[in-house]
């Protein structure tokens, strides 16, 4: 099977939902959070994402996480994760609870699509009372998730992007075996993983250009993430990317308010006073819909 049926397969039956020139939507991708150990590289990014997170929440948006949230291929509880990471999950809760949470699967996190892990994650509650409600009752994971706008007849293609990576997608029980048993523990020594499209800029590069190809021969809008390189597409290169949450600088995100894109960047930042302070800032033009 070719990357592109991969991707064709993603959106078949996908969820579709309305967008609007009075949407406020934000996508991440790629948090990969973690259970607090030297490997979760995530930990030291989130102050940012609590911070970017409450933001959000506080101004309206719907949350949507492209794939690679949690970190299940070098952890195998997601309990631990939830633990560890309270405070986030609580406040994605309150998301969903109010209707404005969705979340796809990406490689890392690719077991969320069996029916065990779902219950897991659908039971998950947060410690501290002899019986925690649990966070995200009868939650679903999502392949692929379509944005419908039906004014400039716009639609947006939401998905992870693993599914231009052969390894990632189709042989994805190697590559955890080889993240979780070799590359895990190397990482730690300073080596990178040559498999990982995050970290071989060789094989960044073919998967971005799949993602592309597969974006412009369709004449579709397709914003990933899987590369963990943020990027802004054009009419000529409709492929978007949200980034990641694992930057050693910061973290990043893509907005979509008033029917148009902005790849936004959250960062420790220094006032005059040399005080710090957690920033946003929007990298690049802001892409309207109508230019697409």
């Amino acid at each position: 099977m070719s990357a592109g049926s991969r991707l064709d397969r993603a959106f078949a039956g996908a969820p579709i939902l309305p967008l609007t020139d009075h949407s406020r939507l934000v996508l991440f991708s790629d948090c990969h959070r973690g259970n607090g150990t030297s490997n979760d590289n995530f930990l030291k990014n989130q102050h940012l994402y609590l911070a970017a997170l409450r933001h959000y929440y506080r101004k309206g948006y719907t949350y949507l996480e492209l794939g690679d949230g949690d970190e299940l291929w070098e952890n195998r509880r997601i309990s631990q994760i939830v633990e560890i990471h309270s405070s986030v999950f609580e406040l994605l809760a309150r998301f969903y609870q109010e209707g404005r949470l969705y979340l796809l699967y990406g490689n890392h996190d690719i077991i969320k699509r069996r029916s065990r892990t779902v219950r897991d994650c659908s039971s998950a509650g947060l410690c501290g009372g002899a019986s925690p409600a649990p966070l995200f009752p009868g939650i679903r994971f999502y392949e692929g998730i379509i944005l419908k706008e039906e004014t400039l007849h716009k639609d947006l293609y939401l998905t992870h992007g693993h599914q231009a990576d052969a390894l990632n997608s189709l042989f994805w029980p190697m590559a955890r075996f080889l993240v979780r048993y070799l590359w895990g523990p190397l990482e730690r020594m300073g080596f990178l993983d040559p498999t990982s499209a995050a970290k071989n800029n060789e094989k960044k590069h073919k998967t971005e250009q799949r993602l592309v190809q597969w974006a412009s021969q369709n004449h579709r809008i397709l914003i990933a993430g899987h590369t963990h390189r943020p990027m802004t597409g054009s009419k000529a290169s409709p492929y978007f990317n949200t980034g990641s949450c694992v930057h050693p600088q910061g973290i990043t995100c893509l907005e979509l308010e008033n029917e148009t894109l902005s790849l936004v960047k959250w960062s420790m930042l220094t006032r005059p006073d040399m005080s710090l302070y957690v920033g946003r800032e929007i990298l690049g033009e802001p892409v309207g819909l109508k230019e697409l």
